[in-house]
């Protein structure tokens, strides 16, 4: 049985593909890249925009009227206009967001590109991503793009995650892995010792 997070991966990875085969065909990817960007800026940096996506009380001629009003005045090309519509029109603009991260997604995996997820316990600087990034991209043989993150739980180091496979250099692990090791050695020292005894 699927959970609702798999469908909706579902749901937005076939938006994401339909809208990335249609814009390639119509020549536009650049163009509708740029305007999904822009639209996470306006979504991110507007509390109303954010009000009227997530409300499902809206009906969806007005979700599609206010979302086709917002792309017209944003000047986005007709491609994203006419998406954004048939979005609104599938009542799916609750949805808009992880659409818009499903179509980088894909453009980044169409492109060659490896999607990593670090976590650190501390922010990293730019100058450190920089060299993890190459580092990565490097050892896989594709630019990788970094997504970070802070995790005060880790105490220090890292855990990368690049698709399937995670690396964990984290401090944390570190000591779990000493500490079973120390129980691992406790167990095996009162084994020697009963036999001695």
């Amino acid at each position: 049985m699927a959970t609702g997070a798999s469908n909706l991966n579902l749901v937005t990875s076939r938006y994401a593909g339909a809208l990335i085969d249609m814009a390639d065909e119509a020549k536009a990817v650049e163009k509708v890249r740029r305007d999904l960007t822009a639209l996470t800026g306006m979504i991110d940096g507007s509390p109303a925009l954010q009000e009227l996506i997530d409300n499902p009380l809206y009906n969806r001629t007005q979700h599609r009227k206010a979302i086709l009003a917002l792309a017209e005045k944003a000047g986005f090309d007709p491609l994203t206009t006419r998406f954004l519509g048939v979005v609104a029109t599938n009542r799916r603009l609750g949805d808009l967001r992880e659409v818009i991260a499903a179509v980088h997604k894909e453009l980044r995996v169409r492109s060659g590109e490896i999607d990593a997820r670090v976590r650190t316990a501390v922010a990293m600087t730019a100058a450190q991503k920089d060299k993890l990034q190459k580092l990565l991209s490097e050892q896989m043989g594709a630019t990788v793009v970094l997504e970070t993150e802070v995790d005060k739980d880790l105490i220090g180091g890292m855990v990368v995650m690049i698709g399937s496979q995670m690396v964990d250099d984290s401090v944390r692990r570190k000591v779990e892995m000493l500490g079973r090791r120390m129980r691992q050695g406790s167990n095996e020292n009162e084994v020697q010792l009963k036999e001695v005894g």
